[in-house]
């Protein structure tokens, strides 16, 4: 067997898998100490419910103790769903743009915003997103790592882990520039368009958002609530209309 041992017993587990499978099958296997710790958890719980339940000398004693019990339990249940669900698009189990796609029309629609989704110049760079509203114009792009990998930036620089982040921030940036060249081009109206990447899993700073290389990296829950915070009056409803337009028939759809 190359790479291994004569001497040491094959284990399956380790066996030709990426590390989303052993995600998965790590997550599988720590379910019984999870519900354990939970039932732990639990029983603290019922035992504070209890005791708060006789020092005020309410009745029912033995109900609140239980229901305190519950709500630990859920608590505990729901913050580990939830930190599972949270790898999902780094799974494979979610399509990112789907999910920045439907954050991004529920709450720009209303606000005057055009969301184009999956736009291309012709045989070059694609984006998933692009925004066009009384705020400006952005691209956003979705990517997930895996979730221990921290994602920071030092002295302008960004980072992925140990690793350089240029070749990921520079691409968008440009392709940024490129959108920007071809609707000025196209519309006669001087355009910039501003490029963020919507991370779905990997550990960003404090607040889910950085700036770094000329890019804006964040959750993907707060990138309507940044082009909502653009001061409004950067383009009319006619340039709004002209550029939406123009970007529907100059960007092929991919």
């Amino acid at each position: 067997m190359p790479g291994g041992s004569i001497y040491v017993q094959r284990d399956e587990k380790f066996t030709g898998a990426s590390p989303q499978w052993y995600y998965e099958t790590y997550w599988r296997e720590g379910a019984k100490i999870r519900r354990r710790n939970r039932a732990i958890k639990a029983a603290i719980g019922f035992a504070a419910g209890l005791a708060l339940a006789i020092r005020f000398d309410l009745a029912f004693s033995a109900a609140y103790a239980l229901l305190a019990a519950g709500l630990v339990a859920a608590v505990d249940w729901f913050m580990a769903w939830r930190e599972f669900r949270s790898t999902a698009v780094w799974r494979g189990k979610r399509r990112g743009e789907a999910i920045t796609g439907k954050l991004l029309r529920r709450a720009l629609s209303k606000r005057g915003y055009r969301v184009l989704d999956g736009r291309a110049i012709r045989d070059q760079a694609s984006i998933d997103h692009l925004i066009i509203g009384p705020g400006g114009v952005w691209i956003v792009d979705n990517e997930s790592w895996s979730p221990d990998i921290e994602i920071a930036s030092y002295g302008g620089r960004l980072f992925f882990g140990e690793k350089f982040g240029t070749k990921v921030a520079k691409p968008l940036v440009d392709t940024a520039g490129a959108f920007a060249e071809l609707l000025t081009r196209e519309t006669g109206m001087p355009v910039r368009i501003s490029p963020m990447l919507a991370v779905h899993c990997g550990q960003l700073p404090r607040g889910g958002m950085l700036h770094a290389e000329g890019l804006t990296l964040l959750k993907p829950r707060l990138v309507s609530r940044l082009i909502r915070t653009a001061p409004a009056g950067a383009l009319s409803e006619e340039q709004i209309e002209v550029l939406a337009r123009t970007a529907a028939r100059e960007l092929q759809r991919v």
